[in-house]
This record gives C-alpha cells, structure tokens and sequence, in this order.
C-alpha cells in the first residue's frame, strides 16, 4: 500500500556541507502526496550536537517509529555520525533497539564512508528474505577493516605514481589520464576520492622537488670549497674579513662568473634555475646560507692551520739545522728527544717529522760524503804506497784511519763506518784505475759529460739543414726496436702499448706521435728478426736484459745488426741510437747480483756508446711496474734525435774532408758545475766537425 509523506516543499539535501550553500546546487523538492515505500531507515545522531539534548532526539524517535510501525514495513536502526559518537548515546540507542522488537541496529559514518552500504544492504534484505542475511559489523570493527583496505589501496596507488611520475614538473591532469585504466587508481579513487588521490599525487610531485633541489644543493656546496681555494687562497687577504665582505671580494675576482651566477630572483631554490642542468655554477645567493657560511670558515680555518703546518714545517727544519746533536747517519729514535717539542706534535703527525728528517739526513750525509771525498784527495800520499791489486791490509788500512781520525770531515761519518770503509775502499780503486765507472763522481763524471756531448753532436750544421727537409715530414711517428730474450721484449711492448691510446698513439709533452714498435727476441740475421723491413725503418732500439744470458744476447744482436749494414748506403744503424735498461728479475735462478748486472750493463753501454738506466737510477720497475715518465722521457729522446741526428751514413761526405787531427788536452774537475759545453761549442759549431773513425767516443 501507498504511505503519505508529509514534506511538502522541503528540499533535498545530500550532504552537510551543502547547508547554508543552497544556492549553489540544484534546487531538487521532496514530492508530496503518496510514494510506494518498502521499508525505512530510521537515523539516530550519536554525536554531541549544540543546543540538542539527546534524550529529546529519543523522546522523537520512538514516536517516529510508533508511525513506522503501523506500515508494518521493516525497519533498520541506523546510528549515524559514529566517528564522534558519544558512548551514553550508542549505549541508549541500543537499548531502544532492543526495546522494540529487536531491531537490527548498524552503526555508521558517513564523512569515513564506514558501513553506510551495510545499512542499506541490511534493510533490502529484511525486504527481500530471498537474499542471504547480511553481517552486522560493529562500527571499530568496520573501521578497522576500512581503514586496512584503504591503507593498501593507497600503497598500491603510491606505487603506481611513483612509477610513473618521475618528474617534479609533471601535471595532475596528464598524469591523471595515464592512471585512468589502472586498478591501482580506481580503487583508491573510490575508496577515497579524486580530491584525496590528486593531494597524494601533489605531495610525490613536491617529495620529488625537494630531492632535486637538495641534489643541486649538495653539488653547490661540494663544489664551493673548490671555489673557494681558486678565488681566495690567499689567508692574509681574507683573515680579517665579515662574511659579507668576502662575498664582496669575491666579486671583484676575474674568475668570479666561472664558478657563481647571480640570478635575478632569489632564493635560487624558488626560481627556474633549479631546472637549468646546463649551468652548473653556483648561485651567489647560496653563500647567505648557513652551510655556506660554515663551508666558508672551514676553508679559513684550513688555510689558517696549512699556515701553522708550514711554520712548525720550518721550525723543524730550523731545529736540525741549528742543532749540535743532529749528525749524519743518526737514527730518528736517537734524535727525536733532542728537537721535538709539545706544539711540534699538536700540528703534525710523527711520520711527517720523520719524512723532513730523513731529507735532511739525506742532504747531510751527501754533503759529509762530498767533504770526505776531498778530505781524501788532500791526503793522496797515504794511498801510494799500496800494492797493485789495490788491497790493503788491515794494517794500512788501520793507519789510514789513525792519520785521517782526528779531522773533523772524517768524524763526521762515525755513525756510518761502512759507508765509510767503502768510501777509501772506492777511492783506493780509483787511485789505481781511474776510469769513469770507477770514478767517485760517477755518473756526472767529466769524461762521460764530454763523451755524450760530442755523440749527441754528430751532424755538421751545413747537413742538419738538409736532413730536417727528410725528417720533419714523417716527425709524427716513432719507430721502436725493442731487443731482450726470454718474453722480456714482448712483455714491455705489451706495457707500452697498454700506454698508448686505442690507435696506438701516445702523448708526449702535450703533442700525439704515433708509435709504431718492434719486439725482437731471436737471432737478428733472419729476416723476420731484422731491425730494418721495406716498410719499418728505426728509429732508436730498448735493450733489455736480466741476467748474463740476456745481456749477451743483447751485445751479440747489436753487433751483427751493425755488420750486416758496414758497407752500405743506409748504414744508419751503426749510430741507431741505444738505451740498455735492466729489468726486475722475476726469480735470481742463477745467483747473479742485482749489483754484478749494473757493473756488466754499464761496461757494456760503455763499449755500445749508449745510455744505461738501471732500476735504482732510472725509477723503472719493469716486472712490478712501469714508470710511464721515464719511458715518456727514453721516446723524447729518441724523438730529439730523430730531429737532431743524420742517421744516413756520411762515409761519401768524409772522404772529401781533408784530414787534420787537432789535438786538445782540457783538465775539468769533476763534479764542477762549470759547463764543459762552453769549452766545446766554438769547436763542435765548426762546418768540418766530424766524428772520428779511430773508435775513441770521445775524438772528433
């Protein structure tokens, strides 16, 4: 049957938040008269409302339902506003429920979307007794449950935007029309609504800004200290100085614009420059930042304590200048009680001291050794009384100290009475076989100055003219030969070659030369061992070796490759220039000394006319390591003399010299810094120099 309705013009409000606002929604009336009605929600308000008593609410409500009641429609109590219910109130409605037949009673919210959909499932089935009975769920309950579903809808929306916005300038409305068809978006939008879903968006977009610009902010303030050490290294320009002057200072700097940018709007972290990738500089407005300021006085506070660093530096040095007890060949632990102080140790670490003092003992034992070296030459008579050999006795060798032990020269050596001994030992040699291997000033030794002077000298300049014309337009590359047996050839190309670039190029002194090399470890009189082909022309050759075995290999591969050109046209690898070099052995399997090889190798780069470099004075670890600036410097060479040198042979060009032997007999000491080139320059700047062909290296 029909029911009356009595709310004639009333209208129609679906929510709160309409209220006051009526104007601006759709003006939709209540009907009047009689509607079909299946069953009722009879709604009780559990919240603390103003100026409303709850038991007048009751009071009304039972007589609301005694007028329901008589529809004999089924009816479904519904608690609303939950969320702020007041514990009295629910506890009553209940009872009310109970007071009446039992009514079903559901709890709701609607503001948190909790059970309003149970209420109204509730009452269809009590209207339709078809459909299975509906589960009241208690509104904490329900809450609960609602609150775990949208707390996984929303982990699942954050995934979904955090997958696809990946950028802080994307929009809400392009990224919203992506997520349209995604599950993950529509179920957070109807748990929650487009309004939620587009804040949790804002707040990815706004997370995603912050952590750019601490991105940028971090590199400005890596980058600061850099700047600081190029526009202000200066402490006394800067001591004294507020921070706003500094920033004032360093704007009169000419480097200023390569490390700061001013921006017209500040600060930079609200303006578009946060988006400039291309523009790395700093913003200036940064330095009126706390972390800039303190960036800066770290930087002050650094350039204060380097100053104090070098003071205590020189204070040192000072202290074992000065000092009486600091003598050569005295151990640190014995010395260090005698200049070290407290303020020594609070701005430097020991091991720093102990470096600037193994300098100095470096230098005194050097210049002791030099003094004592002239000590004996003073003494000369002592050491011509010796036999042949050279040998002396303990005997003499205990007079020699008794004569020599009250000079202060030979006291100074007293904590180095082996180096010492080794010292009269090595002078007593020289006495009775002076050479240059022998000589104490070895390797400055004048005879070997002279020798690499009038070799490096071998062109006339009428004929450096005419062969530069040759030279010049293949100067860019560079033909090694690289001559050892046993792998040691191989293995060194192959740590050249890891040098070079991809293109077999390498660098030296800023220019590219492209190196071409040639390892050789059989006998070079078959022509696939040859030093010379149709298409490679050397010029210089690496001799390495690590044993006896080796060395004679080398010695024997040198001379036949220069008979096997005596004669011809090209014989330019008669002064193909040479470096023997000796290598780290990988294992001494036939007891040869490290010391024995260096007095075998520098014989024979004496009897070669050639440079010898030796692990101790070269710096090159071969085996271990390679030393990539002495091997630059070995390929300088070899460049300069590819410009200096004419290696074509000038056999035709002698024969029509006239020959005239000039005889000159010079006496240098040596080791004196006088230049033996200003001696030799009129004479090796003559148009007939030559070099001679009796064999001395050190005729022309």
């Amino acid at each position: 049957a029909a029911t009356k309705l009595a709310s004639a013009e009333k209208l129609m409000y679906f929510c709160t938040d309409q209220l006051g606002l009526e104007q601006d929604f759709e003006q939709k009336q209540m009907p009047d008269g009689k509607l079909l009605v299946d069953g009722f929600l009879l709604c009780i308000d559990v919240s603390r409302g103003m100026n409303r008593n709850f038991d007048d609410q009751l009071k009304f409500v039972s007589n609301l339902y005694n007028q329901l009641a008589k529809t004999k429609k089924p009816i479904v109590v519904v608690l609303t506003k939950c969320d702020e219910g007041v514990e009295r109130y629910i506890r009553d409605a209940h009872t009310f429920a109970l007071s009446k037949k039992n009514l079903q009673v559901v709890e709701t919210s609607a503001r948190s979307n909790v059970n309003i959909d149970l209420a109204f499932s509730t009452l269809v089935q009590l209207i339709d007794k078809s459909r299975g009975k509906t589960k009241i769920i208690p509104y904490f309950e329900a809450l609960k449950q609602q609150s775990q579903q949208i707390a996984a809808a929303k982990d699942k929306y954050e995934w979904l935007v955090s997958r696809i916005v990946k950028n802080h300038n994307e929009t809400w409305s392009n990224v919203s029309r992506k997520m349209q068809s995604s599950p993950e978006y529509q179920d957070y939008v109807y748990l929650e609504g487009t309004q939620k879903a587009k804040k949790l968006f804002l707040q990815h977009v706004h997370r995603l800004k912050q952590e750019h610009i601490e991105r940028r902010r971090k590199m400005y303030l890596a980058m600061l200290p850099q700047a600081f050490e190029a526009l202000i290294p200066d402490l006394d320009e800067i001591d004294h100085l507020s921070c706003i002057k500094v920033e004032k200072l360093l704007e009169t700097k000419p480097d200023f614009l390569k490390w700061f940018i001013v921006l017209e709007e500040t600060p930079w972290d609200a303006t578009s420059h946060i988006d400039n990738m291309e523009n790395e500089r700093i913003p200036f407005d940064l330095m009126e930042t706390q972390p800039a300021e303190q960036l800066y006085e770290a930087h002050l506070e650094k350039l204060r304590n380097e100053r104090k660093r070098a003071e205590m530096r020189r204070a040192f040095k000072e202290n074992l200048e000065t000092s009486p007890f600091i003598t050569p060949g005295k151990p640190w632990e014995e010395a260090r009680s005698f200049i070290m102080n407290e303020d020594f140790y609070m701005w430097l670490e020991e091991s720093i001291y102990m470096d600037i003092y193994s300098k100095h003992q470096k230098q005194i034992i050097e210049k002791a050794k030099e003094e004592f070296q002239e000590l004996l030459l003073e003494y000369s008579e002592l050491f011509y009384e010796l036999e042949l050999d050279a040998k002396p006795s303990k005997e003499k060798m205990g007079v020699i100290q008794d004569v020599l032990g009250e000079e202060q020269r030979f006291k100074a050596l007293q904590k180095l009475q082996a180096e010492r001994d080794a010292l009269i030992l090595k002078h007593i040699h020289f006495v009775y076989h002076p050479t240059k291997e022998t000589c104490p000033s070895c390797p400055v030794c004048i005879d070997s100055k002279i020798e690499h002077l009038i070799s490096s000298r071998f062109i006339r300049p009428s004929e450096r003219n005419q062969k530069n014309l040759l030279s010049d337009s293949n100067i860019d590359r560079i033909n090694l030969v690289i001559l050892g047996k046993d792998g040691l050839a191989r293995e060194l190309a192959n740590e050249i070659r890891a040098l070079c670039t991809n293109d077999d190029k390498y660098v030296i002194e800023g220019k590219m030369y492209e190196l071409s090399l040639r390892p050789i470890e059989g006998n070079v009189r078959l022509p696939v061992n040859s030093f010379q082909t149709p298409t490679f022309q050397p010029h210089g050759c690496l001799c390495l070796y690590n044993s006896k075995e080796s060395l004679s290999y080398v010695v024997e591969s040198i001379e036949k490759s220069r008979e096997s050109t005596i004669g011809r046209r090209d014989n330019h690898l008669v002064h193909l220039p040479l470096t023997l070099i000796l290598v780290n052995k990988r294992g001494d399997t036939s007891g040869e000394t490290l010391h024995s090889l260096i007095q075998q190798g520098q014989q024979i780069a004496s009897k070669l006319q050639c440079v010898f470099l030796d692990p101790a004075s070269a710096g090159i670890g071969y085996g271990r390591n390679i030393n990539e600036k002495q091997i630059s410097q070995v390929l300088k060479g070899l460049l300069d003399s590819k410009r200096n040198l004419n290696l074509v042979s000038s056999t035709s060009s002698i024969k029509d010299l006239v020959d005239v032997d000039l005889r000159i007999v010079m006496c240098l000491m040596c080791g004196d810094p006088f230049n033996a080139d200003d001696i030799l320059l009129p004479i090796l700047q003559s148009q007939t120099y030559r070099p001679s062909q009796c064999g001395s290296s050190s005729s022309v």
